[in-house]
């Protein structure tokens, strides 16, 4: 009987044998076909394809996707990937780009707190390396900059630390997407591996197969029988195929062969043939694969450039996004009528279009002209608020349906005035406020963040009480809302009344208020010129900023 191994490594990543040694030692295996599935790179592809010719075995073009996912680390298969196509060269440069990008910012990092050190530095040191934390904790301790490895990760490069810059690492679900786009076929690797419990791995499965996952690998090397066995019930639950692999890396995994792995391993050419065939049906009907997905974008700093204005390629990727039958959401701290006048001013009118006001307090249809949905302060709250900002001289507002409602016109609200186009209601009656139903209140201090900062410590424990959130929207801005609203629970909410999975929703922003909408959606885009926080919360960061097509081009490739 035939067999073959779908999941096999060359040194071209992580394994110690060339794809041309991989080549001969599957003829000498007697495999009648193998999948070269590095990790992160197609490189070795070419070679293995060129060495197996006119001889009888088939190499199968594959890569494996590191991913993460609630903390974990999952790996994603990709067979019969297109790998010379524009998209996926695109994606595997970006992913380069971003190691390189994150670790200058590391040296940047270690220079400024007094360990100087540059990236070409470090690559000298260690050749022929993919540069990660324990390089630098080597780096640290070889200079005498630490005393141990461990001092160097607690103090300088852990987690949290002043000198660590996060690893962006796409989801399961993004690298799922990418390799459909890629004409390719996802499988989800040993999944026995992840520890995950059952009911997680198969809440697992369940969100990937969602976005188009095909297979899933039961047959592999430290696989049990009652493993295999659990697997082939998910696989014929969610009608998924089998797949299989050993994992080979020649001796970098010492006594794991390939094809066979521990010496028990097989993998019948059976497999492959259901797998080929499924690959033929999709590339023969490329609409199976087609998914409605929701964009949320934040407007200042994101969307808009400085200028608060959209570039002419935004517009054509917004334009190209929306022809696909996508949705597109505009989301702002911005009270919904001043988000109504930046998509009337933007030009922006597609069909399926939704707004998000007050930090997700109210969802607008933009095709019903209607809200659909708001949650508001409590009038005692509001109340409470304006009373406690009067006391500290500083400017309170709120709104209605219509207006903003100030108790004075003075130089904060003509500050906030020169963007927001609401017109104002100047009153000092209480049950105005009370009364106007508002999602937020917001206080502006401008040139006085440490005045706001004071107000702000000075309220946490009533907000804490009344379930109040506080954020800065900028400097000048600290809004008060109530904390079961915020963007995050808009794009859950408008997700679930659209009957979109958020797993294909995508969220972008820079700032506080938007951190809670990064982490909610299935993708987070972090603008290059947003806070740490929110660059630490996302699944990319842009490559460049919201005045240089930053979003535009972390978009394009999400269509």
């Amino acid at each position: 009987m035939n067999i073959v191994d779908l999941h096999v490594h060359s040194n071209k990543s992580d394994g110690s044998m060339s794809p041309t040694e991989l080549v001969h030692y599957a003829l000498e295996k007697g495999l009648t076909a193998f999948a070269l599935t590095d990790h992160d790179t197609s490189d070795g592809i070419e070679e293995a394809l060129k060495a197996a010719e006119g001889t009888g075995l088939t190499v199968i073009p594959g890569i494996e996707f590191s991913c993460e996912y609630e903390g974990k680390d999952i790996h994603i298969v990709g067979l019969y990937i297109d790998y010379n196509s524009d998209f996926f060269k695109r994606r595997l440069t970006a992913f380069v780009n971003g190691r390189i990008t994150r670790n200058k910012e590391m040296c940047k990092r270690l220079t400024k707190h007094g360990m100087p050190v540059t990236y070409e530095e470090l690559l000298a040191e260690f050749p022929d390396c993919v540069i990660t934390r324990a390089h630098y904790a080597r780096y640290l301790l070889n200079h005498g900059y630490t005393k141990s490895l461990k001092e160097a990760f607690e103090r300088y490069i852990g987690d949290r630390c002043p000198c660590f810059v996060p690893r962006k690492k796409i989801t399961p679900m993004r690298a799922v997407e990418i390799i459909l786009k890629a004409g390719g076929v996802p499988i989800l690797a040993h999944p026995m591996l992840y520890g995950m419990g059952n009911a997680k791995l198969e809440k697992l499965i369940q969100e990937l197969k969602q976005i188009g996952l095909v297979g899933i690998e039961a047959i592999y090397s430290t696989h049990t029988p009652s493993d295999e066995r659990q697997i082939r019930s998910l696989a014929k639950k969610y009608d998924l195929l089998l797949s299989g692999g050993s994992d080979f890396h020649g001796s970098a995994k010492p006594g794991l062969d390939l094809a066979t792995g521990y010496g028990k391993l097989f993998i019948p050419e059976e497999i492959l043939i259901l797998i080929q065939e499924k690959h033929a049906l999709m590339k023969a009907h490329p609409e199976l694969l087609k998914k409605t997905k929701i964009f949320f974008t934040d407007l200042d700093g994101t969307l808009l450039n400085s200028k608060r204005q959209i570039s002419s390629y935004t517009k054509e990727v917004l334009d190209a996004w929306c022809s696909a039958g996508h949705k597109l959401v505009l989301c702002s701290g911005r009270d919904i009528n001043s988000v109504k006048d930046v998509k009337k001013e933007l030009s922006l009118d597609y069909p399926g279009m939704y707004l998000i006001g007050y930090n997700g307090g109210q969802i607008w249809d933009c095709d019903q002209n209607k809200s659909i949905y708001k949650i508001s302060l409590k009038p005692h709250q509001i109340l409470y608020i304006m009373e406690k900002a009067k006391e500290r001289g500083i400017h309170i507002q709120t709104y209605t349906d219509t207006h903003i409602l100030s108790p004075e016109d003075n130089e904060q609200l003509q500050y906030y005035k020169k963007v927001i186009k609401t017109p104002a209601k100047i009153t000092t009656s209480e049950k105005e406020f009370a009364e106007s139903n508002a999602c937020k209140c917001l206080a502006i201090k401008v040139g006085g963040h440490e005045d706001l900062e004071a107000f702000r410590i000075s309220m946490s424990e009533w907000a804490d009480r009344e379930e109040i959130t506080m954020l800065y929207s900028n400097p000048h801005y600290l809004e008060f809302f109530p904390s079961a609203s915020g963007k995050g629970t808009a794009v859950r909410q408008l997700c679930k009344q659209l009957d979109i999975p958020t797993a294909f929703s995508v969220a972008a922003g820079d700032a506080e208020n938007d951190l809670s909408m990064i982490e909610a959606a299935g993708m987070g885009i972090a603008m290059i010129n947003g806070s740490d926080d929110i660059k630490f919360a996302a699944t990319t960061i842009t490559e460049s900023d919201n005045d240089h097509d930053g979003l535009a081009k972390a978009l394009y490739d999400l269509i």
